[in-house]
C-alpha cells in the first residue's frame, strides 16, 4: 500500500504543477498573446499525465477500499488548479490508514 501511496503522491504533484503551468502561462499566452505554442505542447502532456493520475488514484483507492464517491472526487481534483495539492494532503493525512501518524502513547 505504501508504494501505491507514493505513486499517487508523486503523480498528483506532477499533474498539479503541469496544470498550473497550462492555466497560468499557456492560456494567457494563447488568448491574450495569440501564441498557442504552450497550450499545444503542455496540453497533451497534461492529458497523458492525467490518465496516469487516474490509474494511480484507482490503484490506491482499490488497495485502501475507498467508497466509489471518494475515488471519483480525488480523481476530479486533478482537473482544477491547486486542488490536486489539497487532495494529496487530505489523502495522505486522513484517507490512508497506514500513512496517518500514530498518536503518542501516554503513560
Amino acid at each position: 500500500m505504501q508504494g501505491a501511496l507514493t505513486r499517487y503522491r508523486t503523480i498528483a504533484w506532477i499533474v498539479g504543477v503541469v496544470l498550473i503551468l497550462l492555466v497560468v502561462i499557456g492560456m494567457p499566452l494563447k488568448y491574450l498573446g495569440d501564441n498557442p505554442v504552450v497550450v499545444e505542447t503542455v496540453g497533451p502532456f497534461h492529458g497523458f499525465l492525467y490518465m496516469v493520475y487516474l490509474v494511480a488514484t484507482f490503484d490506491l483507492a482499490r488497495r485502501v477500499h475507498w467508497p466509489f464517491s471518494r475515488m471519483v472526487l480525488v480523481m476530479l481534483s486533478g482537473t482544477i488548479p491547486f486542488l490536486s495539492f489539497w487532495a494529496e494532503r487530505k489523502v495522505t493525512k486522513n484517507w490512508v490508514p497506514s500513512a496517518a501518524p500514530e498518536p503518542a502513547l501516554s503513560k
